[in-house]
């Protein structure tokens, strides 16, 4: 079958809705995160920064930081075996898919309730506390909203589906579609029968991608490694003598 007729036949099975939603807004997220980076780093190099606000408050930064960031990182990995992994595979290695469903429900929902937990304490701290607040920008504000609704919405959806409900197995049909954009053949198909929360939390996510390399999100992609090569900074005084205070005995400069 030509490009052509494929795409008519998917028009006529999912609709012009489902090929905006799960074959065109795909490509376009991904294409704004790759370029959005590259043109990030070209130009904003400067600006490539958590903009740090440490220095402000430290108490609640403490608290809220490490629920968010180690939560988010468990997050990120369970989404990369559900979503990449097969099912096939992970029943080859011999876990049942009863076993890793349990295991996904449980840990997901922890994991989710911790990360979101501490994006409210991040967000409390940034409205509460002045010099925090004034350092926030537009932009700021704009990704909190983007990270609440995806994270929320991934949560809502676990919570509902597998603990209120009776359950779903979305590696049935997010994941399969999750791949097929990759290998260039996507299947819109297996998006239209999902759950509406899942819907919904894949197309936050797809915009969140898309904002990504115009937030501070993209420190996510710097490690400080030249810190480990980097030469020793000298500092030098340029007065006649060192501080404002007269010499001790022996300790004159020479010279």
């Amino acid at each position: 079958m030509t490009a052509h007729g494929r795409a008519v036949t998917l028009a006529a099975e999912s609709g012009t809705g489902g090929i905006l939603l799960w074959v065109v807004l795909p490509y376009l997220s991904l294409a704004a995160f790759v370029l959005g980076h590259v043109w990030r780093y070209r130009y904003d190099k400067f600006g490539w920064t958590t903009r740090s606000s440490q220095l402000y408050e430290r108490r609640l930064l403490r608290v809220g930081s490490p629920l968010f960031h180690f939560g988010i990182l468990v997050v990120a990995l369970g989404h990369v075996g559900g979503l990449v992994v097969p099912e096939s595979w992970t029943e080859a290695a011999g876990v049942s898919e009863h076993t890793y469903h349990v295991l996904a429900v449980v840990l997901g929902t922890v994991v989710g309730v911790c990360t979101l937990g501490g994006l409210a304490v991040l967000i409390y701290r940034r409205r509460t506390v002045g010099p925090v607040f004034s350092a926030t920008t537009r932009n700021d504000k704009a990704m909190y909203l983007f990270l609440t609704v995806t994270i929320g919405l991934g949560l809502a959806a676990t919570v509902a589906a597998n603990i209120v409900g009776g359950g779903y197995n979305y590696r049935e049909t997010v994941s399969p579609w999750f791949r097929s954009i990759f290998f260039l053949r996507p299947d819109p198909d297996l998006m239209t029968g999902a759950p509406v929360l899942f819907r919904l939390h894949a197309l936050s996510a797809l915009l969140l991608f898309a904002v990504w390399p115009f937030t501070r999100l993209v420190h996510m992609l710097t490690a400080p490694l030249g810190y480990l090569t980097r030469p020793y900074i000298v500092y030098r005084s340029r007065d006649a003598r060192l501080g404002t205070r007269p010499p001790r005995r022996g300790w004159e400069r020479t010279g």
